[in-house]
């Protein structure tokens, strides 16, 4: 148990309800796919919700049920209730952050920028902070700030109606369509996202990792990464189960290898040291000695050229930032020669034999 992070949760619970209310067709907020996603992170020992309870009466019992205090914040004659729910909730977060020190995790569960500052400091203090929101009423400002931030939306368990079926504004239902014969679905196995974003991602960071530390690059340090790069990354989002599920996904796709890493189910992540890599610097020698016709190539424009090769060509799925370092890297394998030209103002490459 002394493993386990331990969790404090706070809910601006207008925010959520109204966002939930107004994105999801008129659907009531439900607790429970947060709790959910909290329980596989570490244990809640607390749970508050901040709000006018007299304007969510029928939300009281679901959240009883969950065991959430309910902080009542009544509205009062030339008083803003919202501000005074959200200025609460910030007291009571930083009083707990300075008291509690077995707390380790803070949630902040609203899609208000107004309590950016507040993430900042429970981070000065050493806390972790994970955000959560409803994805269309959350400002843009807030995710960046949090460690993590989880979108309600995406959460298991919550039913996302789709568009034809929401109300509008005025609470009419929009008149049906015609019925069009469905489309054929072509059956296929690869992630519900972009594939080749997320190799770039993973591909880059890896390459980060192993050219900034000295230690092997494990799966969870991988994954703590990618979330400080992006606190709403998901490996769900690409239809993946499991973090290890994309890794395996990854490796059998040759853009990382995976070894026994120093615990049980944290494998050791890397780059191939072969099979792409080299299969790329002989396409560069290749392309490089076609155009040069014995002579140089200028490095403006020779990346178009590998594209009309092979239009699958990205030195960024190899973990390279750009295309210099990839000919930095040829270059130093020994496959072209690169030279700076200072008349030309490029650098210049010719093949090797």
């Amino acid at each position: 148990m002394d493993a386990e992070d331990r969790i404090a949760l706070f809910l601006d619970y207008e925010n959520l309800a109204l966002g939930v209310r107004d994105h999801h067709g008129g659907r009531a907020f439900d607790f429970r796919p947060i709790a959910d996603a909290l329980a596989e992170r570490g244990r809640v020992v607390v749970r508050r919700a901040y709000a006018d309870w007299s304007y969510f009466d029928e939300d009281r019992r679901m959240l009883t049920r969950s065991h959430v205090e309910l902080i009542e914040i009544p509205q009062r004659m030339g008083a803003t209730r919202k501000n005074a729910a959200d200025i609460k909730m910030a007291v009571d977060a930083v009083e707990l952050a300075f008291e509690r020190d077995y707390l380790s995790t803070f949630v902040i569960c609203t899609g208000d920028s107004d309590f950016t500052p507040l993430v900042y400091k429970l981070r000065e203090l050493n806390k972790r902070v994970i955000g959560v929101g409803v994805e269309r009423s959350t400002s843009a400002l807030l995710p960046p700030a949090c460690d993590e931030f989880l979108y309600y939306d995406r959460l298991e368990g919550v039913e996302v109606p789709t568009t034809a079926g929401r109300r509008g504004r005025n609470g009419r239902t929009p008149a049906p369509e015609a019925p069009q014969p469905p489309e054929p679905q072509p059956v296929t196995e690869e992630p519900a996202r972009d594939v080749d974003t997320l190799t770039v991602l993973v591909a880059q960071t890896v390459a980060g990792l192993q050219g900034g530390t000295s230690g092997e690059v494990t799966a969870s340090g991988l994954k703590r990464t990618l979330l400080r790069k992006d606190p709403t990354f998901s490996e769900s989002d690409y239809g993946f189960r499991t973090f290890g599920e994309l890794l395996r996904y990854l490796a059998e796709h040759n853009v990382v290898e995976l070894a026994e890493g120093p615990a049980k189910g944290d494998p050791e992540v890397s780059l191939p040291e072969r099979g792409d890599q080299e299969a790329a610097f002989a396409l560069l020698r290749s392309v490089v000695a076609d155009l040069a016709g014995g002579g140089e190539v200028a490095l403006s424009g020779l990346k178009d050229q590998l594209r009309r090769a092979r239009p699958d060509f990205s030195e960024k799925k190899l973990g390279y930032r750009s295309f210099l370092q990839f000919c930095k890297a040829a270059a130093t394998s020994g496959v072209v020669e690169l030279r700076w030209s200072p008349d030309a103002d490029d650098y210049r490459l010719t093949p090797r034999s």
